[in-house]
């Protein structure tokens, strides 16, 4: 591995000492507990863009953060850090996030703008450090530094580091930065496969997106007679191979410019180190307007969230006018940290399934509670 690779020995540790045991990675350790953890399972029944259940090839929350550490771990290899420890953050930096997707987000956002704001980054610290309790000594998974300053620095051109303290303007260390763009590389590909799925989109419609065109052409005069539906995943590689390709040479440019030596260097550089040339940037630009204006703008989607809004919307206001329908170990939280804190703890970690459920029970006359 390269010196600027974030390793055991050059880890800042945990907030909270632990004695591990002999021979035992502590990256490895916190795999573990992440895999472990109830907010990683309910991953398996929360929205990516398409409603869960809803189709049983849609991607959820969960397949999304498996699909990001695979590009994580890809990356990290070509470019010599530890892919335990990419792997690891991409496995954590959705666990915040609330059901319903997108439209799950802007609705506590809205409902907690008074009351310290939502966003779903600083909510994945939340509960890695506070919701989350197996082990009896401490609050949290107690996991290791550089996961944490990573998920608080995470940022994507939908995501902003919170305001959390380890968001101190620095970098982050290069294992997090891949996270950071494996999770964009990741939505950029399956968004387009799950979109083509029910016919969102056409073959047509993406002819006209240049990074398209370039990896579906040599493919697509190999078979000019197979539907799209034969190709598609041939030509979603090769999108995500182009992607690879150009972030890794961008990447070891980069590095070589600001001559790193330690991860110490790597936070003190003044722009990312992991970054996609500027071509490739302006090509997927482009790409990612059409997915917002043409997928995720769709009517489909936007009654979609609409309803959810509407689900999470008045579930909020009940909680907050009867604080004892709460589980009690969430209502024992709130003298100390406040109604609206700790019912948006509640919803966030909520799956759709359980959310929409939750909804019958409180609001339709004749469903069981």
């Amino acid at each position: 591995m390269k010196p600027y690779a974030v390793t055991a020995e050059n880890s800042r540790g945990r907030a909270h000492p632990e004695q591990l045991p002999r021979m035992v990675d502590p990256f490895a350790l916190d795999r573990q507990r992440v895999l472990h953890a109830a907010a990683f399972r309910r991953l398996e029944y929360k929205t990516q863009v398409f409603v869960t259940g809803v189709h049983d090839h849609y991607r959820t929350r969960l397949t999304h953060t498996l699909e990001v550490a695979s590009v994580a771990r890809r990356l990290c290899t070509a470019l010599q850090v530890n892919v335990s420890v990419g792997e690891l953050i991409a496995l954590t930096h959705d666990l915040g996030h609330p059901p319903f997707g997108h439209a799950g987000e802007v609705a506590l956002k809205e409902l907690m703008s008074s009351y310290g704001g939502f966003e779903h980054n600083s909510q994945s610290l939340r509960v890695i450090e506070y919701l989350e309790h197996p082990y009896p000594p401490f609050r949290g998974l107690n996991l290791s530094y550089e996961v944490r300053e990573s998920l608080a620095k995470h940022s994507t051109i939908y995501d902003k580091p919170g305001s959390h303290p380890l968001a101190d303007g620095t970098q982050a260390p290069i294992e997090g930065q891949i996270a950071n763009i494996a999770d964009r590389i990741a939505y950029d590909c399956h968004d387009l496969e799950d979109s083509l799925e029910p016919g969102l989109i056409t073959e047509q419609d993406l002819n006209e997106i240049q990074l398209w065109q370039e990896a579906a052409g040599d493919i697509r005069r190999q078979y000019p007679d197979l539907p799209l539906g034969a190709i598609r995943r041939p030509v979603l590689d090769r999108l995500e191979q182009m992607m690879l390709d150009d972030l890794v040479a961008e990447s070891r440019a980069r590095i070589a410019a600001a001559r790193v030596e330690t991860v110490d260097d790597v936070r003190q550089c003044g722009q990312p180190l992991v970054a996609f040339s500027t071509s490739m940037e302006s090509r997927l630009g482009e790409l990612e307007t059409f997915l917002f204006e043409r997928v995720y703008r769709h009517p489909l989607l936007i009654r979609m969230d609409a309803k959810a809004d509407r689900f999470i919307r008045q579930l909020f206001a009940a909680y907050l006018a009867e604080p004892r329908m709460l589980p009690p170990r969430f209502a024992a939280r709130i003298p100390e940290q406040g109604a609206h804190r700790v019912v948006c703890d509640y919803i966030a970690g909520m799956t759709d399934r359980f959310c929409q459920d939750e909804y019958k029970r409180l609001f339709e006359p004749f469903e069981r509670v």
